[in-house]
């Protein structure tokens, strides 16, 4: 017998840190004799700085330190690139020279005793211009589209170019055909953790307090940027107030607090405002994307006709996956896709909740439902009729593929029966309803990691590894999966991360944590309990002594013989003979064959129902339903919360969420958060997730596939389709608006 705990909706092992204050995020770490800093934002979009005035800045009590580019120390910059670091260009050399390159770019850092003396020294500083009239938005004449050089290396996970068949010579003479173009707002993440750093210097050693989704690659890109050693910098997060991909790259405001503290000679705190936070820390590209799909009228479908461009910096190139589902999301023999970029005077893009495919599937998803309108086709029927056998586009069979399991299971709790298929049917009251479905898909993603597991006297282990926590459970998840590889109670095992000393993690995002350090911690356990075999067998105290390691058995945290029904030696008295911790280190990578054979990726279906006021527009959700393939599910509770913190997003993209620029000057109008939209309580229906039974052994040794990206994917398309079906109004432009349902 062992003890099942995975599988278990145990209830968050740092559910009490948090409601009672004990969880402690950047900001938190306050150091004796700190100062606090605030960043100068420039004004302009693009230009340079012409002058600087601090005199006023200067005389202000408590402050410490002015720096510019005029002041600030020349740092080396050395090449590095962690995996979520733009792999074409260069990332921003903050105070370096007199350019700037986007609007809200930092110009200077003021430091001072206290931050309000920083935010009014700040407030003084006279920073004068030469600017110029930037170019921010991507359907400008004079935004020229280029081909990702990244797409153009081998091996590269986001493809220009792709065809197979001739899908346009397909779509002239398929006899029902759609052809359409969607454009997708750019998006601020917007946590409730604004991006923080507390930063020490103890001789040429470096500590950071800061919110970082990937602690070991902070490390590393702050010692390239300063020329050190990576082993002098230390990075400490052990709980991150939400990121959504805004804290996986190491942004300038780390580097500033840094040279701020080296300057002054003592610890300095710097946090974001939340409207900087719209400047420098990434945002989800806008898109544009046409689709063209071509079918007979039973609905099979002939050509699929997928182009995109997302926005990026003119100094790095973004890309993400934005069409990398069509290929292999519906079986066509025919298919193109084409995928662009178009450099604009902003800041870098970055990742952002389902990056790439929430956007992409968004276009497709909605012009599938259009196609199903054309044909008078069940929309789920439509997508059963073009379900693939394999993956199409890579020539591979699926590990595992559920999409129309998921629609079944989907569509039976959220009623699709009861749906009058004819939009504008449904009413309640004066109120028009409609209901939407939509596919969702996310690679099973897969990094190499390592965690170490250390056995104690008193029966309890520590696990280490350099993972992250941004909300979605990593502490609770990866303690069952250290209890039940160990055959411990829960309440025995500490699992620890947030630490750049730790064993090296990924960084925590692509719904990769779980199937990465979970895999690394299931054989860092494996190794430690082997370890100790090894050591009871050689003891000749122990009741296995001179048993082969094939002959001996691990039940409940017990070794005995295999086959003897004895109670056996627990880890306490193995530990205690040792007279030492007995630990482990171990790594965890996917098989190189698994990966060469199969296409991985998690599916679901998501349904929504709108409602909606025909004289004034509101848009009102009612709720939603999604059910997912997400192979084996470690804590239900925890993957339910995920996925319903996913349609959420998705509810903010569909209807709310869009980040409007000034096109005089790059500005963020909209960069606070009356104006930029974000949904709250009121505006979140009944959602519930399902998950359907799944096994793949070909992910990673457990199975598993992360939730976390998968549950926006589907959303908003599904949410667009419901507002066609309410008002026969097919908007293209999101999020939608009010205007919008009023004028199409």
């Amino acid at each position: 017998m062992t003890l099942n705990v995975i599988g278990i909706p145990l209830a968050r092992v740092d559910g009490r840190a948090k409601v009672t204050g004990g969880a402690r995020y950047a900001a938190d770490f306050n150091q004796e004799d700190q100062l606090h800093a605030v960043i100068v934002s420039a004004t302009v979009g693009l230009g340079r700085v012409s002058a600087i005035d601090s005199a006023e800045a200067d005389r202000m009590p408590g402050v410490a330190a002015v720096i510019t580019h005029r002041n600030a120390p020349r740092l080396p910059y050395n090449p590095h690139k962690g995996n979520i670091d733009p792999a074409i260009g260069e990332r921003l050399h903050v105070l370096q020279d007199d350019r700037v390159s986007f609007h809200g770019q930092p110009v200077a850092v003021v430091v001072a005793d206290t931050l309000d003396q920083a935010e009014r020294a700040a407030a003084a500083l006279h920073v004068f211009y030469e600017a110029e009239r930037p170019l921010v938005d991507p359907l400008d004449p004079e935004a020229r589209a280029i081909l990702p050089e990244a797409a153009m290396q081998p091996g590269s996970w986001v493809r220009g170019d792709t065809s197979r068949g001739d899908a346009d010579r397909a779509l002239a003479e398929a006899p029902v055909k759609v052809d359409t173009t969607y454009d997708i707002a750019r998006e601020n993440h917007n946590p409730m953790e604004p991006q923080a750093t507390v930063a020490a210097w103890n001789g040429d050693r470096l500590t950071l307090w800061s919110k970082s989704q990937f602690v070991v690659n902070e490390q590393e890109e702050i010692a390239a940027i300063f020329g050190i050693p990576a082993g002098h910098v230390q990075v400490i997060c052990p709980f991150v107030g939400g990121a959504f991909g805004t804290a996986l790259r190491t942004w300038p405001h780390v580097t500033l607090a840094a040279m701020a503290a080296r300057l002054v000679d003592r610890p300095v705190k710097l946090v974001l405002t939340r409207k900087q936070m719209f400047f420098t820390t990434g945002h989800r590209p806008r898109t544009i994307q046409r689709v063209a799909l071509g079918a007979d009228r039973d609905g099979k479908l002939a050509s699929i006709i997928h182009e995109g461009a997302g926005e990026t910096s003119l100094y790095e190139q973004f890309v993400e996956p934005l069409l990398n589902v069509t290929s292999f999301l519906y079986s066509c023999p025919n298919v193109r896709t084409q995928y662009r970029l178009r450099p604009l005077d902003i800041g870098t893009p970055t990742y952002m909740r389902g990056p790439g495919e929430a956007s992409g599937v968004l276009a497709l998803e909605c012009a599938v439902d259009e196609l199903s309108y054309a044909l008078g086709i069940d929309p789920i029927e439509l997508r059963r009729r073009n379900e693939p056998v394999l993956d199409e586009g890579a020539n591979k069979p699926f590990s595992s593929r559920s999409l129309m399991k998921c629609y079944g299971l989907a569509a039976g709790h959220f009623g699709w029966e009861r749906r009058n298929p004819e939009p504008c049917s449904m009413r309640d009251g004066r109120l028009l309803i409609g209901m939407g479905a939509a596919s969702a898909s996310y690679p099973a993603h897969h990094a190499p990691s390592n965690a170490r597991v250390r056995l104690l006297a008193d029966g309890t282990a520590e696990v280490e590894s350099a993972a992250s926590d941004m909300g979605p459970g990593t502490y609770t998840s990866m303690t069952q999966i250290a209890a039940e590889t160990l055959g411990l109670p829960v309440e025995q095992v500490q699992f620890r991360l947030g630490h750049s000393d730790y064993p090296p993690a990924p960084s925590h995002g692509g719904s990769w944590t779980m199937a990465s350090v979970g895999s690394a911690i299931r054989a860092a356990c494996i190794a430690v309990k082997e370890e100790a075999a090894k050591l009871a067998i050689a003891d000749q105290r122990s009741p296995v002594f001179g048993a082969s390691p094939d002959g001996v058995e691990w039940i409940e945290g017990r070794l005995r013989r295999r086959g003897d029904r004895s109670a056996g030696q627990p880890f306490p008295d193995i530990v205690a003979s040792a007279g030492r911790p007995i630990e482990a280190d171990a790594s965890a990578e996917r098989s190189a064959e698994a990966a060469g054979r199969y296409s991985m990726h998690s599916f679901g279906a998501v349904f929504a129902e709108v409602a909606i006021d025909p004289d004034v527009g509101t848009i009102r959700m009612r709720r939603a339903v999604g059910a997912y393939g997400i192979g084996r599910v470690v804590n239900p509770k925890l993957a339910r919360s995920q996925c319903i913190g996913g349609m959420v997003g998705g509810i903010g993209m569909a209807l709310m969420e869009r980040t409007v620029l000034d096109p005089r000057d790059g500005r963020p109008v909209n960069a606070h958060m009356a104006d930029y939209l974000l949904p709250v309580n009121l505006d979140i229906p009944d959602l519930d997730a399902y998950f359907v039974d799944e096994e793949d052994p070909h992910v990673n040794p457990l199975g598993v596939k992360g939730p976390g990206e998968i549950a926006l994917v589907g959303m908003a398309p599904a949410i667009a389709n419901a507002v066609f079906h309410a008002t026969g109004k097919r908007i293209r432009t999101l999020p939608i608006r009010i205007e919008d349902v009023l004028t199409s």
